[in-house]
């Protein structure tokens, strides 16, 4: 099952469901920055033909309390009703975009392929889309709900706070935030900077080359090299609120190389008390408790 598609192959996908001779195939907007949570107004202006827009901040996650972490992953039965409110029926190939190198598309992604539908990517999103001429569309698109039944996909696993205390010690615990904020010379918006101790640093944007593409499978199994990950590699990710670390357990599975996801991430860890921080640039680090 493939985790990315071209915007050739996406065309051939719709026009073999528009034949009857494959399944139906939902677009779905997922526009959204940490500076600019709110994409609904570009998805108006402009968006792929029928694509339907999707709200990460209040569909793809659950505000609770601090000790969550920024976005913690939404109850089933909430993702349930967007699924079904997106029109997403089973069956359905959903391909999910955006225009920030496929970041927030990536959190659609792997919520959904762990809820086992076949959801997939569209690799240099919208803004590869529109530079190559293909046709765009304004407006607000409102489906009929849907009737998908979710399942799960035990590939697609989720960690616990509790479960990264020891990661380091059986596999590479992978840290995707910036090496600024890695080492802690950055804080960001939590109470404070630095790592969990044995995490490795690898920014999630190295894995993205200057189109905003994801790399090719051998470099990126090149680039996980030097964090110590091959294949078979027991790996987990984090970042700072588990949006970035799903890009880059997209970047993973695209290598052929599964990974775990820890969804409270920094932002989680760093409001726990009894939680050890390290800091600095190594693993190890000089290692505090919170």
């Amino acid at each position: 099952m493939s985790h990315l598609v071209s915007a050739a192959q996406l065309i051939h996908l719709q026009r073999a469901a528009e034949h009857g001779t494959g399944p139906a195939v939902r677009l779905l907007d997922v526009r959204w920055r940490l500076d600019r949570p709110e994409g609904r107004p570009d998805y108006v202006r402009a968006h792929l033909p029928g694509a339907v827009y999707v709200d990460l901040e209040h569909e793809l996650a659950h505000r609770r309390e601090p000790q969550d972490g920024r976005h913690p992953l939404p109850d089933r039965d909430e993702l349930h009703r967007a699924v079904r409110r997106w029109g997403l029926n089973d069956g359905d190939i959903v391909v999910a975009y955006d225009d920030n190198r496929s970041v927030p598309a990536a959190r659609l992604w792997w919520l959904l392929r762990r809820a086992g539908v076949d959801a997939r990517v569209l690799d240099g999103g919208i803004r590869l889309w529109a530079s190559e001429g293909l046709p765009l569309e304004e407006g607000d698109v409102r489906p009929a709900p849907g009737s998908i039944t979710l399942v799960t996909d035990d590939d697609f696993e989720a960690l616990t706070i509790g479960e990264v205390d020891s990661f380091s010690e059986r596999g590479v615990l992978l840290d995707v935030r910036t090496p600024e904020q890695y080492s802690g010379a950055q804080l960001g918006t939590d109470p404070v900077g630095g790592h969990v101790p044995g995490a490795v640093n690898l920014p999630a944007m190295a894995t993205v080359a200057g189109d905003g593409r994801f790399q090719h499978p051998d470099v990126l199994r090149r680039i996980f090299a030097t964090a110590g990950i091959a294949a078979g590699s027991d790996v987990a990710v984090y970042c700072s609120s588990g949006v970035a670390a799903m890009h880059s357990a997209l970047a993973l599975a695209h290598a052929g190389i599964r990974a775990r996801v820890y969804p409270g991430s920094w932002s989680q860890w760093a409001n726990t008390r009894g939680k050890r921080v390290a800091v600095g640039i190594l693993p190890s680090g000089q290692v505090t408790t919170i």
